[in-house]
This record gives C-alpha cells, structure tokens and sequence, in this order.
C-alpha cells in the first residue's frame, strides 16, 4: 500500500488525522431517528501487517463504509453496497448504483444484469471471483431513480479509498454514469465507446451496462466488442 492509501485507511481507521480537503466529506445529511454512528470502528489492528494486504484493507474499507452516513441515501438504503471480488484483480469494474436486488443482498450486479455480466465474464475466460466489482454510487437510490449530483459527490470519499487500494491493468466503466463520473466528462456512452480512456493512468474502456443490453439486446454486437478490447488488453 502506498504513502497515500495508508494515510486514507489509517484515517477510516480512527487513528489518523482528517485528510486534504479532496477527501474531505461533505455535510452529512441528518438521519430520522437514530443518531449518526462513527465512519469507521476505532479498534481494528492496523500496526498488522496483514492490515496493509489488499484484501484485508478493502474490507476495512467495507466496514467502514457500512455505517456511512454523508447522504441522505443512508435514510432509505437496505444496506450499503461496497464492492465485491478480487482487490488485486487485473480488471476492476465500475458500474452506476445499487438496484433492489444490490440493495437486498449487499453485492454489485446482481439479478438479471448480475447474471449477464457473469455470462460475459465467462465468455472472455473470466469467473465474477477473479475481478473487482463496483459502483460509483454504494447505496440505493429511492425507486432506482438516476444517481443525484451531490450523492455522487459524497461518495467520492469511499470511490477515492478503493482506488487507493485497487491496481488493476485495466478499467471497464458500464453505463453513463459511471463513464461520466470517472471519467469527469458529459460526454454519452455512445460517443466514449470504441477506444480507451485512462483512469489514474490506467486504461479504461467505457460500455453499455447491463441493464441497458437487457432492455437493448441490439446492443449486444458492440458491447461484445468492448470486451474483447478488454480481453485482448489482459492477454498482452
């Protein structure tokens, strides 16, 4: 783990300083009821070694996250959705929000667009376990309306955590907002498809979600393509 990312997880962690004003969170939104539990449990071992393997701070991360209160999502959310798979996976993943299944289960791409990108995975030689799953925004939005400005902004600060821990060789980014978000542009999937893009220095391909291919089966053709730029990206 670099300088950075052990900054930001020692923070999570209680036993660092507040971070630069990049990371720091906005206002929390009052909860109805209940009063707001602390970021991140004050106990975990982080002089451990293992503290600092991918794994093991990607779930400090998950726990942490799991009593977030920066938006007012925290009011309707079943539960927050972090993440899900390998952190030193070779292919991250970043989709848009939580769904009603997300939201039941706790785990991205879930469902009937979870069982599509699976199919997809498996079609490029890849299993769901062997990649790094996301999405820019890590709880429900109320009826699965689209994605609110300030809540994508408020979850910056965990979206900025896993970056710090992920390595990944390349990047796929599925649907609009989680290309526009990554990629800070309002640019339409249509038009950012077809070639590389970079993330932290890191290339990126942007495609239609899954979602989207159910509702669009059309699409599937081009879609395709965008994995097997990804295929042949990783076989490099």
């Amino acid at each position: 783990m670099n300088k950075r990312a052990r900054k930001l997880y020692l923070e999570l962690a209680g036993v660092a300083p507040p971070l630069a004003a990049h990371f720091a969170a906005p206002e929390q939104a009052p909860l109805e009821g209940r009063a707001t539990p602390p970021n991140a449990p004050a106990t975990a071992d982080v002089s451990s070694p293992a503290a600092e393997d991918p794994v093991k701070a990607m779930q400090k991360l998950a726990r942490a996250a799991s009593q977030c209160t920066r938006c007012a999502l925290a009011n309707t959310r079943t539960q927050v959705v972090f993440g899900v798979g390998d952190p030193k996976a070779a292919l991250v993943i970043i989709g848009e929000a939580p769904g009603r299944d997300e939201d039941l289960q706790g785990e991205p791409f879930v469902g009937r667009a979870g069982k599509l990108l699976d199919k997809i995975l498996a079609a490029i030689g890849l299993a769901r376990s062997e990649v790094y799953i996301m999405n820019v925004l890590k709880c429900r939005p109320p009826n699965n309306r689209n994605p609110l400005p300030e809540e994508i902004a408020a979850c910056s600060y965990w979206r900025e955590a896993q970056l710090e821990v992920l390595r990944p060789r390349v990047f796929m980014l599925l649907g609009r907002f989680a290309a526009q978000t990554m990629l800070g542009t309002n640019a339409p999937v249509s038009s950012l498809r077809g070639r590389f893009h970079e993330v932290r220095g890191v290339p990126a391909r942007v495609s239609w979600h899954p979602a989207y291919l159910l509702r669009q089966p059309a699409q599937k053709a081009g879609a395709w393509e965008d994995w097997l730029a990804v295929q042949k990206l990783l076989q490099q």
